[in-house]
């Protein structure tokens, strides 16, 4: 399973536009860490996981290999439009948790 993480990080990195510097800057790691979990030769600390997972709006699950859905698709729109998309997306969740019939 762990063999499909470098190549979906590699994927994700290159669908934002990002070279490995850039992404390592962003994570606080260095270029030569984000090469290595590129090829698969060193993974992340749990906590480098759930960066990259929020950093890519993936779980992690779909990084590690255990699942292929992803959220919608909308790598080609920006932070702002990502952010009001993820805060209507927590509305109707909390909507839909309030309306839903209580059990007895």
């Amino acid at each position: 399973m762990l063999l499909y993480f470098g190549s979906k990080l590699r994927a994700l990195r290159q669908e934002k536009e990002l070279t490995q510097q850039q992404l390592a800057d962003r994570l606080g790691v260095t270029k030569a860490t984000i090469s290595a979990y590129e090829t698969n030769a060193k993974y992340p600390s749990v906590e480098v996981l759930i960066a990259l997972a929020t950093f890519f709006d993936v779980s992690a699950d779909y990084l590690l290999g255990l699942s292929e859905q992803r959220p919608a698709e909308h790598v080609h729109l920006t932070d702002e439009q990502n952010q009001l998309i993820h805060d209507l997306i927590r509305q109707f969740l909390y909507l839909n948790q309030k309306n839903r019939p209580k059990r007895k």
